[in-house]
């Protein structure tokens, strides 16, 4: 015998839902709730990314029973495919895809999520432009208070130096 499986005809399909290692479960209704494998693998998404979304995105609430496990409702579904495209689709960072959640509303995610909608395109800043107006000028207190660290720092880096040094001389007189 050469340890390979007999074919057998009636064999379920391999990666199918009966796979090694997978139990035989009816296909659920559509309006039934997933559990975090389920909504990973139906999004190609490992299930960590979805528990970071949820820290990320308050708007991701899916129901927790005992022992903490995850069940999510098809707008939850929607929801988090909505993000998805967004980030991974559309290039949005987190932030963006908070924005659009915050300025647009989740029904329109959930919609981007269905392929209903498409969320504009814009370029997202890290920060707000500043006027071109220079800061106004340092007044005398905060002057002398930045002078007197500034010179405690320079304190310290000859401090540093002399350190260095001598443990630089003890080393050259080891070798």
């Amino acid at each position: 015998m050469t340890g390979m499986p007999i074919e057998d005809e009636d064999a379920p399909e391999p990666g199918g839902t009966d796979a090694p290692g997978r139990a035989l479960l009816p296909e659920k209704e559509p309006g039934a709730f997933r559990t975090i494998g389920e909504v990973a693998e139906d999004l190609d998404l490992p299930q960590h990314v979805l528990r970071f979304w949820e820290t990320r995105f308050t708007q991701v609430r899916p129901l927790k029973r005992g022992g903490n496990r995850r069940y999510y409702r098809p707008d939850d579904i929607d929801l988090l495919r909505g993000i998805r495209r967004l980030l991974y689709g559309q290039g949005y960072t987190i932030r963006g895809a908070q924005r659009i959640l915050r300025e647009r509303g989740m029904r329109f995610v959930q919609a981007v999520g269905r392929g209903e909608q498409t969320a504009p395109a814009f370029v997202e800043t890290d920060h707000e432009l500043e006027p071109d107006t220079p800061p106004p000028p340092l007044g005398r207190a905060d002057r002398a208070s930045l002078n007197a660290v500034l010179d405690e720092l320079r304190a310290c880096r000859r401090q540093l130096a002399g350190v260095r040094g001598a443990t630089n001389a003890a080393d050259a007189q080891g070798e």
